[in-house]
């Protein structure tokens, strides 16, 4: 893989440019440009890492030359099609449509409920060593059934995505029990019957664990672990911390049947990863050719806007506004990431906000 000297300018009408040529209409290599940012050619070379061992968004040119958070292989599009329909006037180009999608990771399905023995015991504990009473009588309170669980949101999700006709996709985590693995057994006959539930009105899609990362065999259990479940073929996926790793993470998708990922994107700071808010088919660059696998990138977590609007003391919609807006400006594909174990009282509210912002 070659190391390519990027050298990034400012331009009036390109907002910035790289790969830059004599041509004075459009001054530098529009194609190569976008195949570079598209195909996520500077994760193939030597970067700098997170904890994780993920691509770090600070390594991106996208974060150093402050352009993360607009989606500029789309504004080239769109420039490009305007001298295009200038030079050929009769040149028809087909629109697209916005489109919003609102995905659910489902990390820890209840944070009591139906825990098992060990794993109940081991949380009453870890409370009595904190002196946390509070804790212990929420969590009896829980478990005999007089209190509801508070990752327990499912029914208030189905009805305010039923009522405002919203397009879901809840994908679930079924690996095996780990540091970073910690849902309930995908043996649970009650965690089957909530995933059933939920896929009687939504779509649903694996969550691949941390513990499938460079482990094909791994992933095709948890594949067929859901599949089982759901009686259905599992077509699409979202990595779990969004271990994104180029090109295994796509070759160990493909190799399981996997046809969409939703996994394009970062989990500590919102933007457009591949600066792009379409789906598009991933691009083997060891192989070069195009793959049967189409990317959904996503743009923004509740995590990271939470995390802002705390840090920064904003509102939390005026903070996701301008990536709505970048998207629909596009006429783009805007995918949110919320996870359950974040509706309290308040996400709810915010939720459904957001969820007006968004439609």
């Amino acid at each position: 893989m070659k190391d390519y000297s990027i050298e990034i300018t400012n331009n009036a009408q390109y907002f910035k440019i790289f790969f830059k040529t004599d041509n004075t209409e459009i001054p530098f290599d529009i194609f190569g440009a976008s195949f570079w940012l598209l195909s996520r050619y500077e994760e193939y070379l030597p970067h700098k890492t997170d904890q994780f061992n993920r691509f770090h968004y600070k390594s991106s040119v996208a974060y150093q030359y402050d352009f993360l958070q607009v989606p500029l292989v789309n504004l080239w599009q769109n420039e490009l099609k305007k001298i295009l329909q200038f030079k050929f006037p009769d040149l028809i180009c087909r629109d697209r449509k916005y489109n919003f999608v609102s995905t659910i990771d489902i990390d820890n399905v209840f944070k009591y409920k139906f825990k098992g023995f060990v794993r109940s015991m081991a949380g009453y504990i870890y409370d009595l060593m904190h002196r946390n009473m509070e804790g212990i009588r929420k969590r009896t309170s829980i478990v005999l059934n007089r209190s509801k669980d508070p990752f327990d949101c499912y029914e208030f999700l189905i009805q305010k995505h039923v009522e405002l006709e919203i397009k879901t996709i809840y994908f679930f985590l079924l690996g095996d029990y780990g540091i970073n693995d910690k849902n309930h057994s995908a043996n649970d006959l009650r965690f089957q019957s909530l995933i059933k539930h939920l896929s009687d009105y939504s779509a649903v899609g694996i969550h691949p664990s941390f513990g499938s990362n460079n482990n094909v065999q791994q992933l095709k259990v948890e594949v067929s672990r859901l599949a089982n479940i759901t009686h259905r073929q599992i077509g699409k996926s979202r990595q779990h911390f969004s271990m994104l790793k180029f090109p295994g993470t796509y070759q160990s998708l493909l190799q399981v049947g996997i046809n969409e990922d939703y996994s394009m994107g970062y989990t500590n700071i919102n933007g457009f990863r591949a600066s792009w808010c379409y789906p598009y088919k991933w691009y083997s660059l060891d192989d070069e050719h195009e793959t049967n696998l189409v990317i959904h990138p996503f743009c923004l977590t509740e995590n990271t806007l939470t995390v802002e609007a705390e840090k920064h003391r904003a509102n939390f919609l005026d903070l996701a506004a301008p990536l709505i807006n970048e998207v629909k400006k596009y006429n783009g594909e805007l995918i949110s990431i919320f996870h359950n174990d974040t509706f309290d009282e308040k996400m709810k509210k915010i939720y459904c906000l957001f969820l007006q912002k968004a439609i």
